[in-house]
């Protein structure tokens, strides 16, 4: 027998790996927001949402992780609204002339 050498230091559901890979994702955009192009960060934020969102969708209940936050609807509904709403701003937003 093996023992117990503290806490876990990886995901205990499916759906907490995923979780990191939106956070990841988020992480990327939010670093190209900051210090390349922002439209491409803004797009990289929304695409990390609406994977959020369709994980979020097909992952089961029990496996969600962090990924669940209210029930599934709102859940699933919220996040592809806000990440859509991010692509779309990252591309109809004109340029500012400085």
């Amino acid at each position: 027998m093996i023992p117990d050498d503290g806490p876990r230091r990886h995901p205990q559901t499916f759906g907490g790996g995923v979780y990191l890979l939106v956070v990841a994702t988020a992480t990327t955009g939010l670093l190209a927001t900051v210090f390349g192009p922002w439209r491409s960060g803004v797009a990289w934020l929304g695409i990390a949402v609406v994977m959020g969102s369709v994980a979020r969708m097909l992952i089961p209940e029990r496996e969600a992780g962090m990924l669940r936050v209210r029930r599934k609807l709102p859940d699933v509904a919220l996040m592809l609204l806000a990440g859509a709403a991010l692509i779309v701003l990252s591309v109809v937003v004109p340029d500012q002339r400085g």
